[in-house]
């Protein structure tokens, strides 16, 4: 029913599809789709006039409240700074580097589905709600294309694709010594102690080991994933979780549960305490750290982190930025940490990512198994070194930056998807890696 409300939004597609079980969750994944549609419109194809107007509709009317529900996401992801405070990262002084342009039918490139029948790229784009999605290798765009209304010069939220640039960051405060991996995070941050991070080491943190009592549950407003929303600003508390002013104040209130070590557990909050142990072992803000980096890229725009109510960069999940300068990003980490022969990052921090960890400990965890099968977690990244060496980084409703080591093929999905955690996602990562083995030969 939900896909076919979106779908009948547009007369300008006709999608045919089947379900299959999925999962202990008992929801539904999409086989296959089918699209019959005018190429041109698929690039204009819009949501409803949203915040036009002085002032706009009140059922146009895009709010703090509404930003993340369809169909106010489609413009609520990309106009973030316009609803909530925002830390800006500066795109330097420098000129915008140039990118060349090679463009390759890649739209027309067929996949193997989760149901095992083929789909091509754009019917998989369309159907997944796809906002902006840019191919690159090396210097070169073969690639890209924009749905929806957005534009080259939007700024779209990367969700938890924050998580793996905030992960970069603090190897490379390991690289320099500057952060100590095997150290407890209360010897950075004392006010963590006694809570579910303060005994778990700087490395814990990192690869998501840390035992807490925690559930990362999107649509249940009395989870803990959604009290860290309230309290970091992404939507108005309710009256029984606004205690936490902060970040600061909700971090030190998790519970510990079970020992760290040996398993793979993905929690938001985990992000945020190790944000905070780097900031406090460097003497500098997140966004601060990710400037250094992002002013010599060459990039469009500033990039920006939504600001939690004292200020603090979001490091979870609250970055946005242009499609093409979250590809700009990747190209360094394929290019191993060099941008125009200049070092930017070191080799030795990226080495250590890419090295990954061990892929039983991640299997373990069912649920990202089955979205991710054959990868391991470190640093916040998601690593694949099956047939192919790749880092990907993903955040909710359909984010995605994908980086294929060998043939240096960097990949970037924006996307307004209606859920958080969709079914659709499944077949993006299947996507992602199809399209990077089609341009390694």
């Amino acid at each position: 029913i939900v896909w076919g409300n979106y779908f009948s939004a547009s007369a300008s597609c006709r999608v045919i599809f089947r379900v299959i079980p999925m999962s202990h969750k008992a929801q539904f994944s999409l086989a296959t789709s089918y699209v019959e549609a005018n190429e041109s419109s698929l690039a204009t194809r819009v949501a409803p006039l949203l915040m036009q107007g002085f002032p706009a509709a009140p059922e146009h009317r895009v709010t703090w409240n509404n930003w993340m529900r369809t169909p106010f996401n489609q413009w609520g992801f990309r106009h973030l700074a316009r609803l909530r405070p925002s830390i800006d990262v500066s795109a330097g002084p420098g000129p915008v580097g140039q990118l060349q342009e090679a463009p390759r039918a890649l739209d027309q490139l067929c996949f193997d589905s989760e149901s095992g029948l083929g789909i091509r790229v754009i019917e998989h784009l369309v159907a997944s709600q796809t906002d902006a999605f840019l191919v690159m290798q090396g210097d070169t765009v073969l690639y890209e294309r924009y749905f929806n209304g957005q534009r080259a010069c939007d700024r779209h939220i990367m969700f938890s694709v924050t998580k793996s640039l905030i992960g970069t960051l603090g190897e490379q405060l390991v690289t320099r010594g500057v952060l100590k991996p095997e150290r407890p995070a209360a010897y950075y941050v004392p006010e963590l102690a006694g809570s579910a991070f303060g005994d778990a080491t700087v490395r814990q943190l990192f690869d998501m080991a840390v035992g807490i009592d925690y559930s990362e549950v999107y649509d249940d407003p009395n989870s803990e994933s959604s009290q860290y929303g309230y309290a970091c600003g992404f939507q108005p508390a309710p009256a029984q979780y606004a205690q936490f002013e902060s970040l600061y104040q909700y971090l030190p209130s998790l519970k510990k549960r079970g020992s760290h070590g040996g398993f793979f557990h993905y929690v938001t909050a985990t992000t945020e305490a190790l944000a905070w142990v780097m900031e406090r072992a460097s003497g500098k803000a997140c966004s601060q750290m990710l400037e250094e980096v992002w002013g010599h890229l060459g990039c469009d725009r500033d990039g920006y982190f939504l600001a939690d109510p004292w200020g603090r960069n979001v490091a979870g999940a609250g970055f946005s930025a242009t499609l093409r300068d979250m590809a700009r990003f990747g190209r360094l980490l394929a290019n191993n940490g060099r941008h125009d022969g200049v070092e930017l990052l070191s080799p030795e921090t990226v080495a250590r990512i890419t090295a990954g960890a061990d892929p039983a400990i991640y299997a373990q965890n069912a649920e990202f198994s089955h979205w991710t099968p054959g990868a391991s977690y470190r640093s916040q990244w998601y690593v694949f070194n099956d047939h192919s060496q790749a880092l990907m980084a993903g955040g909710i409703h359909g984010q995605y930056l994908f980086i294929d080591k060998p043939s240096g093929v960097v990949i970037v999905k924006q996307s307004s998807l209606t859920d958080a955690v969709s079914p659709f996602d499944t077949d993006s990562v299947r996507m992602l890696r199809a399209i990077a083995a089609h341009l390694s030969h």
